[in-house]
């Protein structure tokens, strides 16, 4: 299983900590298989979310990310594209990480990638 996806990522901070969206850069979600996570680069390092995979089911297990980073715009909009990546390949999503459920939780969108019988 490979995944590639570079989409653009919006987000910028007024001094209020409102957040305007204004398109700033470009991010590329790489799907890297040894290390069992989707990746991409943000300017403070990288910021990441492990899964494994079994029987149609990808289970996102952590969110990964640099010392002190917290723009959670960008987590999102990286969460956003790996549930389309797993919409896509027509697999079932198992949040393992509270921090995804929630997101889930949030986005109820993305029930419909539960398995049946999960419930968030």
């Amino acid at each position: 299983m490979s995944f590639y996806r570079s989409f653009s990522i919006i987000f910028k901070y007024n001094p209020q900590n409102y957040l305007h969206m204004e398109p700033i850069e470009t991010m590329e979600i790489k799907d890297n298989t040894f290390a069992r996570q989707f990746e991409t680069m943000v300017r403070e390092g990288l910021l990441s979310v492990e899964y494994s995979f079994q029987e149609k089911k990808i289970f996102l297990t952590k969110i990964n990310t640099p010392e002190g980073y917290d723009n959670q715009a960008v987590i999102d909009s990286l969460l956003k594209n790996i549930m389309e990546i797993v919409s896509e390949k027509k697999f079932r999503i198992m949040p393992i990480s509270p921090k995804i459920a929630l997101f889930i939780k949030k986005n109820p969108k993305y029930k419909e990638l539960l398995p049946p019988g999960i419930r968030i």
